[in-house]
């Protein structure tokens, strides 16, 4: 990878904090723009389109959507929000980016749509946008803060949100901070569930080529038929931080994911999953599928790996915690070892 990559990773894994690397970097306008009469926050950067941070009343949770790389390449599945020809129509729930879980108090908060038939809506969860806190514009980071509540089927309010996205850019790289604080209106339990917690539905291009499909059930053993589909043009490989490469690295553990594949232009794009050691159960579980699930998840281990004991991670009432993500969007592929150092210094922040 050339100098100009490397400066560009260092810089944005320090997000303004090595001036010596920034130096390298030319600057960049980030805007944070609020549109509440249209339920979305956009995002540019030099005046174009990274992100938006939506609530329609089409989806059970908030979710980033799009995600677009720097040379404007869109790296995530545009069904249900934005359908394009040739996608995948399974797991409605799976739009753009966002934070849940599959079983929190025996609530599914992951699965939910209005795909759900309803006499089972009582059995999941939705998170409801409260609050634009605040937004604030910058060279090179914009930052958004907002408040949002966790409500059960049931109708009650279990967790209350706040999260702090920082948008940035340096160089050719794309990142994204999430900062989520979960404070528990309950005592609430994440009961060991593959369903979770960070998850990103990616592009057709960033699909394997050797995905079968199959049938996938949720905690409450409903199914989803994922067809085998067209691979052609499918060429995304995921490599974990342990070495665990394609499909292999589903269930296995580590500090970071990548996925990577070229588009029908030619033009190689990467996202990339930093977790970070203050978070509960790091290093994270992949819950990463070939048809263009990439997920973060922390809290399953037994559903992971039989041998383990459940995690069941509890918040008691009144008592808060916290997780910390980076996610990284690349316009070219990028070696273990500069991810390796990226980590590093996501760690040491």
């Amino acid at each position: 990878m050339h100098k100009l990559v490397l400066y560009s990773v260092m810089a944005m894994v320090g997000l303004g904090g090595s001036v010596q690397a920034l130096a390298k970097t030319a600057d960049h306008d980030v805007k944070v723009t609020t549109n509440e009469a249209e339920r979305r926050v956009d995002i540019t950067i030099d005046g174009q389109p990274f992100t938006s941070y939506v609530w329609p009343t089409t989806l059970k949770k908030p979710v980033l959507f799009p995600l677009i790389a720097p040379d404007g390449v869109t790296v995530t599945r545009g069904y249900p929000l934005a359908p394009r020809p040739g996608e995948r129509v399974d797991h409605p729930h799976h739009a753009g980016l966002w934070f849940n879980y599959g079983n929190v108090n025996g609530f599914d908060f992951w699965n939910n749509s209005d795909a759900i038939k309803p006499e089972n809506r009582d059995k999941m969860g939705s998170i409801y946008q409260e609050k634009i806190v605040s937004t604030k514009s910058g060279r090179n980071q914009g930052e958004l803060t907002v408040d949002s509540v966790w409500v059960t089927g049931k109708g009650e309010k279990i967790i209350n949100e706040t999260t702090r996205y920082t948008f940035s850019q340096h160089g050719d790289v794309r990142a994204i901070d999430l900062d989520i604080t979960l404070h528990a209106l309950d005592k609430v339990v994440f009961n060991d569930d593959k369903e979770g917690v960070l998850g990103i539905r990616v592009a057709h291009f960033l699909e394997s080529a050797t995905e079968k499909g199959g049938i996938f059930s949720d905690a409450s053993g409903r199914p989803t038929k994922v067809d085998a589909g067209n691979t052609a043009g499918a060429t995304g490989v995921y490599l974990t931080s342990e070495g665990k490469k394609g499909d292999a690295v589903w269930s296995t553990r580590g500090r970071w994911c990548e996925l990577t594949g070229t588009n029908a232009d030619g033009k190689t794009e990467t996202i990339a999953i930093l977790d970070n050691p203050k978070n509960p159960g790091y290093p994270t579980y992949w819950h990463a599928r070939g048809y263009g699930l990439f997920a973060a998840n922390p809290l399953g281990r037994k559903i992971f790996d039989p041998k383990q004991t459940a995690f069941d991670y509890t918040i008691d009432k009144g008592q808060s915690a916290t997780f910390h993500y980076r996610v990284l969007l690349l316009s070219h592929a990028v070696s273990a070892e500069e991810m390796n150092k990226a980590a590093d210094r996501f760690a040491a922040e």
